[in-house]
């Protein structure tokens, strides 16, 4: 400095930055540093207990100032990282763990409270109460979804959203939003044994639990008799239930035989489907819905039922779990293995179990389908079979496509005749 110069004071955003000194005592260059750099730097000084001295021109930093900005703002980083949640599983995976009964607690939002407050403004002494009411509390509603096909992806309980309490002014506090629970196409809805709806239409809903009413404000309390009250009365919780959520498959035609008759090949060479084949039996577990197109744009929905056993009716196996979902098909496909000895037995077998585990099952409109005519054993059994039923059955191969537009055709008259009746009793058909 020069004889009569005045001292000038030191600034960081425009004083050379001097050399600091890493951990490790390495030199980093001032070009890194900025006057931003400098100004949270200094405040680290300044607040840490071992600052001696603001830093100036031609001082180094502690060693501790760098490194103690970095383990700060790691932890403010954790202290603020979101929780990981659970992945939600596909719906590739879900149809592979198929379930058609789930036992769920839904409970509905409580209400808000109600507010207890006075209106308050300059050069008016007596407002009067301005309390408001507390919100509804959210309802949880059950809704019809196509595209879920069981009931994997509901949950064990729901808990409907709570109301906001009331404000000041009048102000009545923002009701709980609706909860929707996705449920598939013929949903029984049950508690206690007795049926509480049936959700057998896409779009359909039930509201499974209530939310609870919001409470009163001072406001609604005012009477002539009482200019003051401080009286408010607190949100009502929601409605608890425990329901019982059935899946029944619906579909126009189910598909009925016993195990390794070829039903999943059936139904692979008549629609776009794809449920697993083998050669052992009781390879479908769970049923299979696959869509039949025909030209004048009509669909049918036709259902592979897994294997019918004998003493289905009495649940030995999985036969009530299986039986369940034949219920909702309006007509039946009855499909006989030619390859056995006596195929028309498989067929008086099932029409038992069918008549047993409900009185006039085995009774719907319906068409007897003879499969694995490609066997030469089997294309012999057929005239034996055609003099047992009476009538000419299906004779088809559904390895080679043998026959199966005789099974289209028959198909599609079973489904105009089914719509017919439905229109003539003023019913909406199922439309897929």
């Amino acid at each position: 400095m020069r004889a009569g110069d005045r001292p000038r004071k030191w600034c960081p955003a425009t004083a050379q930055a001097p050399e600091v000194t890493c951990p490790q005592g390495a030199m980093i260059p001032p070009r890194l540093f900025s006057a931003r750099s400098w100004a949270a730097l200094e405040g680290v000084r300044r607040w840490t207990p071992w600052a001696r001295a603001v830093p100036g021109p031609g001082r180094l930093f502690p060693v501790h100032a760098p490194s103690r900005l970095l383990l700060v703002g790691c932890a403010h980083r954790a202290k603020h990282q979101e929780p990981s949640g659970k992945k939600l599983l596909s719906e590739k995976k879900l149809k592979r763990h198929f379930v058609d009964q789930r036992r769920v607690l839904v409970r509905g939002g409580r209400g808000g409270d109600g507010a207890s407050c006075f209106h308050s403004e300059p050069r008016k002494e007596f407002g009067g109460p301005d309390g408001g009411d507390g919100g509804s509390g959210g309802h949880v509603i059950l809704k019809v979804d196509r595209q879920v096909k069981s009931l994997s992806s509901v949950l064990s309980r729901y808990q409907g959203c709570d109301g906001e309490d009331g404000g000041r002014k009048n102000c009545s506090g923002r009701n709980g939003a609706l909860l929707y629970v996705r449920v598939p196409v013929g949903t029984l809805v049950k508690e206690g044994g007795q049926v509480l709806a049936d959700l057998s239409h896409p779009g359909a809903e039930y509201v499974a639990a209530l939310g609870g009413a919001g409470g009163k404000g001072n406001r609604f309390f005012l009477a002539n008799d009482n200019r003051a009250p401080v009286t408010c009365t607190p949100g009502q919780p929601g409605q608890e239930r425990v329901l019982l959520l059935e899946l029944k498959t619906v579909a126009h035609a189910g598909m009925v035989g016993f195990p390794n008759a070829g039903k999943s090949s059936l139904l692979r060479a008549i629609s776009n489907a794809r449920p697993a084949v083998a050669s052992y039996p009781f390879t479908t577990l769970n049923p299979h819905v696959g869509v039949v197109h025909y030209e004048d744009h009509q669909q049918v929905a036709v259902a592979d039922i897994p294997g019918i056993v004998r003493g289905a009716h009495q649940n030995r196996g999985l036969g009530l779990a299986f039986l369940r979902h034949i219920e909702r098909c309006p007509f039946l496909l009855f499909v006989v293995d030619l390859s056995v000895p006596e195929p028309w037995v498989q067929l008086d077998d099932l029409k038992a179990e069918l008549e047993m585990y409900e009185p006039g099952l085995s009774r719907r409109p319906h068409a007897v389908v003879a499969n694995k005519v490609d066997l030469p054993q089997a294309r012999a059994r057929l005239p034996q079979l055609q003099a047992r039923l009476g009538q000419a059955p299906i004779a088809l191969s559904a390895a080679t496509g043998e026959n199966l537009e005789e099974l289209l055709q028959r198909l599609k008259e079973l489904h105009d005749d089914h719509v017919a009746v439905e229109l003539e009793q003023g019913r909406q058909p199922l439309r897929w």
